[in-house]
């Protein structure tokens, strides 16, 4: 089933199908227990899916952005700099910790308890709620659930080279990995990205949520409107990856890094007087 979110929570964890209804739509229950259908998109009869080079293609650009949406950015940015500290040094020992427990050898070798610990942890992102995630470690136990974790993350950094990272993190979020650690969805694996590329990777957890993802902040911050998770041939994975590299293009350098650019555009997303 394709990756989809609660109207009610703008959450894409813990989504189940209950059923298929008589006009093809599938009825669908999140875990607060809302239910509501969900059409699955299909491609149009004679119209093949575009590639994955085609689709990136067609993915906005920093040229795209409007002449008064940039002056406006350049403006909250100054501002920005000008009375914003900087970033806290302690989350860098704490990440590149992660960097070498997430390395092939620490992923075999280290306790797993360290990995129920970072996902509980919002030292340099917070990765909201992990009730899901939690539920399925503590039933499990330590041992097989550290071992689906570590496959899980594994795969999304060191899997195989055929297939882009952006591939890989759909199929970690669609399920269709056996292996994939229960409730170590979206916001877990940014915030893995983050940790492990730090110099790429905007510490902002969610594509899209009512809070403000990286599909609303383009929106608020920069006038760019970014496809939908359901949209025909985008998956999720692939728009995680190409909206944050489209934001680090975008807030440009001045900043300590990239949690400080994040600190920034979420500021930025709540000024009030965008251009009409």
């Amino acid at each position: 089933m394709a990756v989809v979110m609660c109207p009610l929570c703008s959450d894409d964890e813990d989504v189940e199908m209950v059923g298929v209804l008589d006009d093809g739509h599938r009825l669908v229950r999140h875990r607060c227990g809302f239910e509501w259908k969900h059409r699955v998109a299909v491609t149009p009869r004679g119209n093949s899916p575009r590639s994955f080079s085609d689709l990136k293609a067609r993915f906005p650009k920093p040229e795209d952005v409007e002449p008064r949406w940039r002056e406006r950015a350049a403006r909250l940015k100054e501002r920005y700099l000008a009375t914003r500290p900087g970033f806290d040094p302690e989350v860098a020992a704490y990440w590149a910790k992660y960097r070498q427990i997430f390395s092939p050898e620490g992923l075999r070798t280290s306790d797993p308890r360290l990995l129920k610990d970072f996902a509980n942890s919002d030292v340099g992102a917070h990765p909201g709620n992990q009730a899901t995630f939690n539920s399925a470690w503590n039933a499990m136990g330590d041992t097989a659930a550290g071992e689906a974790t570590s496959k899980t993350i594994a795969y999304l950094l060191h899997g195989p080279a055929d297939v882009p990272v952006e591939d890989r993190l759909q199929q970690l979020l669609s399920g269709t990995q056996p292996f994939a650690m229960t409730g170590f969805k979206e916001a877990l694996l940014t915030r893995v990205l983050c940790v492990t590329e730090p110099e790429r990777f905007l510490s902002i957890l969610k594509y899209t949520t009512e809070a403000g993802g990286k599909r609303e902040i383009a929106r608020l911050v920069y006038g760019l409107e970014l496809p939908t998770p359901e949209s025909v041939n985008w998956t999720l994975g692939r728009l995680i990856l190409w909206s944050n590299d489209l934001l680090r293009a975008l807030v440009g350098e001045g900043f300590a890094n990239q949690q400080h650019s994040a600190a920034f555009l979420w500021w930025a997303k709540d000024q009030p007087d965008g251009p009409q």
